[in-house]
């Protein structure tokens, strides 16, 4: 079990106007690890929509073409899915982007979850349900990347 870390003191100021209360702060320390880990997580997401899911598609591997034939979908429907996967999986790693990424990679998964369901009996369903737990959670801790979004593709007023 570890020890909590203990609060750091900042030093009394010397300045004969300054408040000599000391301040504690552990917050940047766990804030620091909290985004360390976070941001590990959207690589992982990043590697695996890249790598497992969308290359897979984007090189019509048997797998893949066979899976989106059995729903009728065809190549034009895995080429599709297999951009769009490779799309958020880049813009999870762009700043600005990563909340709408992970946002749209969670609807995405949405959709994967339906189709398992409707299309192959909820075989793998659970694959895109345990996908959507760290998209959204990249989503919902990165939504202050939002603001910075919106103020680069909103025209500016003059």
């Amino acid at each position: 079990m570890s020890q909590p870390a203990a609060p750091i003191v900042a030093a009394a100021p010397s300045s004969p106007g300054a408040s000599a209360a000391p301040a504690t702060s552990t917050a940047p320390a766990r804030g620091r690890g909290a985004r360390t880990v976070l941001r590990a997580v959207q690589v992982l997401l990043a590697v695996f929509f890249a790598g497992a899911s969308a290359l897979p598609k984007l090189i019509a591997h048997s797998s893949a073409a066979d899976t989106f034939a059995t729903m009728g979908w065809g190549n034009a429907g895995m080429y599709v899915i297999g951009v769009l996967e490779l799309a958020g999986a880049i813009a999870l790693l762009i700043p600005a982007l990563q909340s709408v990424a992970a946002a749209a990679l969670g609807a995405l998964m949405v959709g994967a979850f339906v189709v398992q369901l409707a299309c192959f009996d909820g075989d793998n369903a659970a694959t895109p349900v345990i996908l959507m737990v760290p998209l959204l959670l990249v989503a919902w801790a990165r939504r202050g990347h939002n603001e910075e979004l919106l103020r680069r593709v909103r025209p500016r007023r003059a």
